[in-house]
């Protein structure tokens, strides 16, 4: 099944995968504890590896060789113990409850060896892609080297969807057979509905630190909104534009963001459009009780919400109390809930009702960058046309 707007992209659903040699492109690009007294890490949240395990598992019920590619945090193009996979296999093999063979690198002729000796449903985890500086220069001598041992692309990083690396965007234009795994279909399907038919009313809470971050998404959404919630340090450039003192603490914003928000205001006086701003603020580090309770009850009568961004912050325990106030509040309402942000996905988790919300989102970046109508490269190059043939 193809998510609207995204028609021309496969599901792993599509292929045929017995036999074949599967590069699986995921994101496991996780947090690590320090090392123990052994020098051994672990994996400290594991959401994007059970989002990943889907796919994962489909792959291994279908018969196919599955090498599984990731990157791991910034090593720099050189190889780094504690940017190491091993600490990710070692958790991704409990939860699949199977065997899985960590790699020592992620190309050369030793691991095209082990990619052949795989048996239909083995797992091969391939050493972080990010050892190698053509990676992040997508370097079609690197890529190249990863497709030596690729029969079928498939990738399931959303969250690094939005760079044009080796593995993300040079590697499947060498690869006939290419599709999206699941979830990156779902996350194309929540998003592509907020772009499109949001089930009124719809409701955007923004947060975090600057709203020319935002801008871009708040224009491509405005049509769709019945209304706007602005909370986080971003809020002050609001207050700047409408001549209100600062509360004690609070960052002086930048003046292209007050500007910004002169024009915000101009847009959504237009349209008639609510546009909610904390009215009191709790030392200026998070939205005040008044706030809170007027942001709760403005948004009871939504059907759709989408969040981007803390209220407050919410790491220090005396200013989360609007991010968690409101995500419990918002938990029980009868509306579809989709959260993008990596701090603001961490808030939701925190506050103890993420299994309440319908989506939330992998990416960071490139939730933003996908809203905002660009199109992501490893999306886009996963489109395949009528006689178009593999650029090898």
């Amino acid at each position: 099944m193809n998510t609207s707007g995204n028609k021309l992209i496969s599901s792993i659903r599509d292929l045929d995968l017995f036999g074949k040699k599967l590069f699986l492109r995921l994101d496991l690009n996780v947090p690590l504890s320090d090392p123990d007294a052994e020098g051994h890490r672990a994996v400290t949240e594991d959401t994007r590896i059970q989002e990943a395990l889907p796919t994962i598992k489909y792959a291994i019920a279908k018969g196919a060789k599955v090498i599984l590619a990731s990157h791991l945090g910034r090593p720099d193009g050189s190889k780094k113990a504690e940017f190491s996979l091993e600490p990710v296999g070692a958790h991704l093999a409990k939860l699949l409850d199977c065997e899985i063979t960590l790699a020592d690198d992620c190309i050369g002729e030793g691991i095209e060896l082990l990619a052949q000796s795989l048996k239909n449903g083995q797992v091969l985890l391939l050493e972080n892609l990010r050892f190698h500086a053509g990676e992040e220069k997508n370097d079609p001598e690197f890529y190249k080297k990863l497709a030596h041992f690729t029969d079928i692309y498939v990738t399931d990083a959303f969250g690094t969807a939005h760079r044009k690396h080796a593995s993300t965007y040079g590697l499947p234009t060498t690869i006939a057979e290419k599709a999206m795994g699941f979830l990156i279909e779902k996350e194309l399907k929540f998003f592509d509905q907020l772009l499109e038919k949001p089930e009124s009313p719809f409701f955007a809470i923004l947060g975090g630190a600057k709203v020319s971050d935002k801008i871009k998404v708040i224009d491509r959404l405005l049509n769709n909104l019945d209304g706007v919630v602005i909370g986080g340090a971003m809020a002050w450039a609001f207050w700047e534009a409408l001549g209100k003192t600062l509360p004690e603490g609070a960052k002086k914003p930048e003046t292209k963001d007050i500007e910004i928000a002169k024009i915000l205001f101009q847009k959504t006086k237009k349209l008639d459009l609510p546009l909610l701003l904390p009215d009191d603020t709790n030392k200026g580090f998070d939205i005040g009780p008044q706030s809170i309770e007027k942001f709760i009850s403005f948004l009871t009568k939504a059907k759709t919400i989408f969040w981007n961004g803390p209220l407050g912050q919410f790491e220090k325990p005396e200013f989360s109390i609007s991010t968690f106030s409101v995500a419990k509040a918002i938990a029980e309402y009868p509306a579809i809930k989709v959260v993008g942000g990596g701090d603001t996905v961490s808030a939701i988790k925190q506050s103890g009702v993420a299994s309440k919300f319908q989506h939330l989102s992998t990416g960071g970046g490139a939730v933003l960058e996908y809203l905002e109508g660009h199109g992501l490269p490893g999306i886009e190059i996963l489109k395949t046309y009528p006689n178009k043939k593999a650029l090898v």
